[in-house]
């Protein structure tokens, strides 16, 4: 029996693209169960492009300021998105939040991480406000994104301890190499053996 077709993703990406080159260097083995078939972005000229553009990636970009409403810009978003025929859609340092349009026409398929344990410190401002509140331990969470801020049902969670001599950039820093590792390690199983949601229970397996 032939093995199944890799899954296929769509990356949306607003920066540099370091959480982009993690999932292109995990897709290169056909053993991860994905490819990443197109990348996305809100901005021009950014390294996350010129990555995709590196590997041979199809790339889209739809600049908010170059549609008459926030409506139109994302159902351009969301019509390219539709084009790559995408099994799963992967915020990747995407910086701008998708309409409640775009979420329903990809059913569950759209997936964020935050620099947090959520429910904690949703918003732009993880690890400073975990700073600021003297927690012990934050860390990093993927979730499948619905119409909050960071509200999503949960995917994976890890933990990172805070260290006193931490500051916002040392905590930042080493949020992002946990968040890169359980982004791969996470979006390959969802990739690999399905999932399912019920009850805000994202469960492994189809």
């Amino acid at each position: 029996m032939s093995a199944p077709a890799p899954a296929r993703l769509v990356v949306l990406v607003s920066g540099s693209g370091t959480n982009l080159q993690a999932l292109l260097d995990a897709c290169a083995d056909p053993a991860y169960g994905a490819r990443v078939v197109a990348v996305g972005a809100d901005r021009e000229g950014i390294e996350g492009l010129a990555r995709a553009e590196r590997a041979g990636i199809p790339t889209f970009v739809h600049r908010v300021k170059d549609h008459d409403t926030r409506e139109e810009w994302d159902r351009a978003l969301a019509a390219s998105c539709a084009e790559h025929l995408p099994d799963l859609i992967v915020s990747a340092g995407f910086m701008k939040l998708v309409s409640e349009e775009f979420l329903t026409r990809f059913g569950g398929r759209v997936v964020n991480t935050h620099p947090a344990l959520s429910p904690s410190f949703p918003g732009m401002h993880g690890p400073q406000e975990a700073l600021d509140y003297g927690v012990k331990v934050t860390g990093c969470t993927l979730f499948v994104i619905d119409g909050g801020v960071d509200t999503g049902p949960i995917v994976a969670q890890t933990v990172v301890p805070v260290e006193d001599d931490d500051d916002v950039e040392s905590l930042h820093e080493r949020i992002k190499v946990a968040e890169r590792a359980m982004l791969v390690e996470n979006v390959g199983r969802m990739a690999r053996e399905g999932f399912t949601i019920t009850d805000r229970k994202v469960r492994f397996g189809r």
